[in-house]
């Protein structure tokens, strides 16, 4: 399942290049950065702003490709120009912040088994 997840020829490289723990610290910072960017698309939402959701999406979907988080970075890719109505950009919203926390899983997961 991870592989469709997750980017794992880039995070093999990156363990290789950097180790284990730089990588370890690259995850913690990119969830720091994901809660506020997160928070960033909702505030979007609320006002409405079809711009700002896609300046936030489009930050949100880079951070995550740099992670390796796929799924993830694809997910953004198709949603970031979506001139859907707020309803349904909250329900975007909630898949975001699904394949977020489970690409997070999957890259501890991952992290732990190299």
């Amino acid at each position: 399942m991870n592989h469709v997840v997750l980017d794992e020829t880039l995070l093999t490289s990156y363990v290789n290049d950097l180790n284990k723990d730089i990588v370890k610290q690259m995850i913690e910072l990119y969830i720091q950065q994901s809660e506020i960017y997160f928070n960033d698309i909702n505030k979007a939402v609320v006002q409405q702003s079809n711009a700002l959701w896609q300046e936030h999406c489009h930050k949100m979907k880079g951070a995550a490709g740099s992670v390796g988080l796929k799924k993830l970075h694809t997910y953004l890719a198709e949603v970031e120009k979506s001139q859907a109505s707020s309803v349904d950009k909250s329900a975007i919203m909630a898949q975001i912040n699904q394949l977020n926390t489970s690409g997070i899983t999957a890259f501890n997961l991952w992290l732990n088994a190299v």
